[in-house]
């Protein structure tokens, strides 16, 4: 039976079940690529198909952006985060002046309640004044703001959508939560944070479109992450890695950043030799380990 392999120019060719999993030149622009698996029809586009994904993010950019390579350098993947600047700082600008306006009339309020119920109670209405005006910053600037979604095409020109990550809410106290969609729409899944755990050792939780808990990645070594609470990065030697495990804590794959000066990671799925990890949640999830950390 045939398989399908597609390069990232495009251009598709029908090969020999032998040929599955192995790396193929392409005739026509001369790259290399991955011939089709079963993971790659199951996980709906080749581009999904490897074990190993290179990220960079592209500095010196508004919004947050990457380039996912294969292990040849090549680019299979353009992925962008708007910053939506513009909205978000008239957001923070009407959050501001909402403050400002709370506080005048707490203020101003103070005297002629202060001249009908006494002294204290007019103290009561400026102390009073300052958590309403904390509050009414936080409603509008989240009112207004607009939610961060992420976005995987083929290329930079993104012009194919592959997937999507939207951000579920705009403001969280505990949780934070976004949802996994492919280019039909149909969600694959949602991923979850918690700050409080993350004060001691980050973790991301991915469950199903069920709600049953499929994978989590955390940090490698929880006396690591204490170190790096308390010592920062130092200089790069203590670098933020991540292992990814399934429901039963089998050890799937692993997200780690290369000593460079730039960011640059390596998503490694070679333990994942049954292949059940889907690599459009695996890639996706790589993505979230930065940008939703604010690395």
């Amino acid at each position: 039976m045939a398989i399908l392999a597609t390069c990232t120019c495009g251009q598709s060719y029908d090969l020999k079940d032998e040929y599955a999993g192995q790396l193929m030149q392409c005739p026509q622009c001369g790259s290399q690529f991955q011939a089709g698996t079963g993971a790659s029809s199951r996980f709906g586009d080749p581009a999904f198909s490897r074990d190993k994904y290179l990220l960079r993010q592209k500095h010196f950019a508004i919004s947050e952006k990457y380039f996912v390579w294969d292990e040849q350098g090549n680019t299979i993947l353009y992925v962008v985060r708007p910053a939506h600047l513009l909205r978000n700082l008239l957001a923070g600008f009407v959050g501001v002046i909402s403050l400002i306006v709370v506080l005048m009339l707490g203020v101003i309020l103070s005297d002629p309640v202060g001249s009908a119920l006494g002294e204290t109670a007019g103290g009561v209405v400026v102390l009073l004044s300052f958590p309403a005006a904390f509050l009414s910053l936080i409603f509008f600037g989240t009112l207004l703001s607009k939610k961060r979604h992420i976005h995987f095409y083929r290329d930079e020109a993104q012009r194919e959508l592959l997937l999507e990550v939207k951000q579920d809410q705009k403001f969280v106290i505990f949780n934070a939560s976004f949802t996994l969609h492919d280019a039909a729409g149909q969600m694959l899944g949602r991923f979850q944070k918690n700050y409080i755990y993350n004060i001691f050792r980050k973790r991301w939780r991915f469950f199903s479109p069920e709600g049953s808990l499929a994978y989590v990645a955390k940090e490698d070594s929880i006396i690591l992450s204490l170190l790096r609470r308390l010592l920062g990065p130092l200089f790069g030697l203590l670098r933020t890695n991540y292992v990814i495990l399934d429901a039963d804590e089998r050890l799937v794959g692993e997200f780690n950043r290369k000593m460079t000066l730039l960011d640059r990671y390596v998503l490694d799925l070679t333990h994942d030799t049954s292949r059940s990890l889907d690599r459009r949640i695996a890639v996706a999830l790589g993505v979230m380990l930065d940008t939703g950390e604010r690395r």
